[in-house]
Parts: structure tokens; C-alpha cells; sequence
């Protein structure tokens, strides 16, 4: 049974704006999914329907075999949530925040233990949230989401205010919550944040999806390879441009760059710069970034003037 599923999806504001216009979503029990878009392509909007904060104009979502819409109060004892723009009580402590959740769910979670977790101190916890940094209030809300041990975790944007190794730390966090059969669904514009711990990723442009697959999958589909770079103790005098399965050759001092679409060809480049009476000094490959993997996508379609604000 998927943790999430969507046929058919769709908000429309208006007679012809959609922010989200037929959305088809599969997200499977126990992996990280990472949720991309561009400001304005509807991501808000669909995790806003998802949680039934506003209604489609048509379709239908369903949350860990529930109807997203008839069942909200089964699917809120199962699923933790981290929006993004959430708001804290500021008079209350942290602790008392992580109690709370845990009365609304009814569950029996030491709030020491989620404290701890979620790498907040224990002195901390004990003040009030209205004197936190942002990067405490942002582990106060994965500590509240956290609570219950849910089947299904929905994040918007959950390293806002992390210094580096807070975001790691909450990376680690995912990843762990994952690895105990949970699912996560995780939305940000921090790329590498994506990369590092999605299983799998889909990138929603102008309201539409246009690609869901693994890192490795959306690079054999756009094509994009990986680029090699060859440090020359002298650029020789040599064309590699007819290699086949290679394209973006760039010949500077000092060495040669070009994209290999074929992992055969990066011999062939090798090859053809040393017959030419080049010495090879350093070899570096650097595969295709998710960031080079999101433009390609999401340039192939402008954005309408719906902002993610509005979305």
C-alpha cells in the first residue's frame, strides 16, 4: 500500500489558473521521497490538499490507505508534520510544546527522550520558545512531528535556520526514522539537502510533475552523464570533439573538460589526449548534481504567475 497516492489531482484558483493541474503521485511505505519545484510551481499546494487544509477542485489523494479528505482525523494520529511558516506558542517551553503533541496524539513519549532526539538541550527545552533562535524552533517542530513515531512524515522545508551541522544532524534524523519503516516526504529548495537523503525525487513545474525517479534514473533519462576533467601537463593540439558519446568540450590551459553521455567514451577521451603526446596528470569525474538535474528539467517549461505565496 503506497503512504501516499494522487490521481488526478488538481487545484485551480479562478477559471484558468491551476496551481496544480492532474497530478499523478506514487510515494511508497519506507522511503524518503524529496518533493522539488520552483517557487510558484504548486508544491505548497499540494501538501496543503494532502493535508486537507484546502480542498481540490478535482482528483482524489489518499494518506496511508485513507481518503485525504473523508479521513483526517485517522490520518492525523498516523502522520507527523513539519509546515513551513509554523507557529510556536512563545510563553510556553519547548518541553511543554513536546507534551502537548503528545496529548493530541495520545501517545506516551518521554518529551526528554524526543528533547534529545532532536538535538535541542534539555536546559533549552525548559525556556520559553519565544526566546529560541530560529534554528531551536525548527527542532522543537521535528521534535512535535516526531511524537507518536509516525507512519508517515511530512516535511516542508526542515533545515531552515540549521547551521551545517544542524542540517546534517537532521539528515541523519530522516534517514534513522526511515530506516524504522517509516515514510518521509520531503520538500525544499536546498538541493544537495534532497540529494543526500532521498531515495527518490520528484520535480513539480507550473503545477504539473515531470519527472519522478531515483538521482541515477533522472541522469540517464536527461542525459546529462557526468563531466571529465583532465589535468595536461600541455593542452595538446587535438580534436576530441568526434568522440562519440561525449559533448560540452571545453580545451583551457591546462587541461580539457568535456560531458560524457557514455561512460565508454571517457577511455576514448583518455586515449585520444595521450596519442596526441599528452601527459595526463589528474583525472577527475564528477557525476551530473541534482542542481544540474532540476534546471534541466524545470527550463523546459516557464513558470505562470502563480507564486508559491498564492500557491
Amino acid at each position: 500500500m503506497p503512504a501516499i497516492q494522487t490521481h488526478d489531482l488538481t487545484k485551480r484558483f479562478g477559471r484558468d489558473v491551476y496551481a496544480v493541474d492532474g497530478l499523478d503521485l506514487t510515494v511508497q511505505e519506507g522511503e524518503v521521497f524529496g518533493f522539488l519545484g520552483p517557487n510558484g510551481a504548486g508544491k505548497s499546494t499540494t501538501i496543503n490538499m494532502l493535508l486537507d487544509f484546502i480542498r481540490p477542485t478535482s482528483g482524489h489523494a489518499t494518506i496511508l490507505g485513507h481518503d485525504a479528505q473523508a479521513e483526517t482525523t485517522t490520518i492525523r494520529q498516523r502522520i507527523g508534520v513539519l509546515p513551513e511558516g509554523y507557529d510556536l506558542y512563545p510563553r510556553l517551553s519547548g518541553r511543554t510544546h513536546i507534551e502537548m503533541a503528545a496529548e493530541l496524539k495520545e501517545a506516551d513519549d518521554d518529551p526528554d527522550a524526543v528533547v534529545d532526539r532532536v538535538g535541542l538541550d534539555r536546559e533549552d527545552a525548559r525556556r520559553k520558545a519565544g526566546e529560541y533562535s530560529q534554528g531551536m524552533r525548527q527542532r522543537l517542530a521535528l521534535g512535535m512531528a516526531l511524537v507518536g513515531d509516525p507512519d508517515l512524515l511530512m516535511l516542508d522545508e526542515p533545515t531552515n535556520g540549521l547551521d551545517p551541522n544542524g542540517a546534517r544532524e537532521m539528515r541523519e534524523i530522516v534517514r534513522d526514522h526511515a530506516d524504522r519503516g517509516a515514510t518521509v516526504f520531503f520538500s525544499s529548495h536546498i538541493l544537495e539537502q534532497v540529494q543526500a537523503v532521498c531515495d527518490r525525487v520528484g520535480i513539480l513545474t507550473d503545477g504539473t510533475m515531470v519527472a519522478v525517479d531515483t538521482i541515477d534514473g533522472l541522469r540517464d533519462e536527461v542525459g546529462t552523464g557526468s563531466t571529465l576533467t583532465l589535468t595536461l601537463d600541455a593542452v595538446p593540439s587535438v580534436d576530441i570533439a568526434d568522440v562519440p558519446g561525449i559533448s560540452n568540450v571545453v580545451v583551457q590551459d591546462g587541461g580539457v573538460r568535456v560531458t560524457c553521455t557514455d561512460p565508454a567514451a571517457k577511455i576514448a577521451v583518455i586515449d585520444r589526449v595521450r596519442d596526441a603526446g599528452a601527459t595526463v596528470e589528474d583525472i577527475e569525474t564528477t557525476e551530473a548534481s541534482l542542481e544540474d538535474l532540476f534546471a534541466a528539467y524545470t527550463e523546459r517549461s516557464e513558470p505562470s504567475g502563480v507564486t508559491e505565496a498564492e500557491t
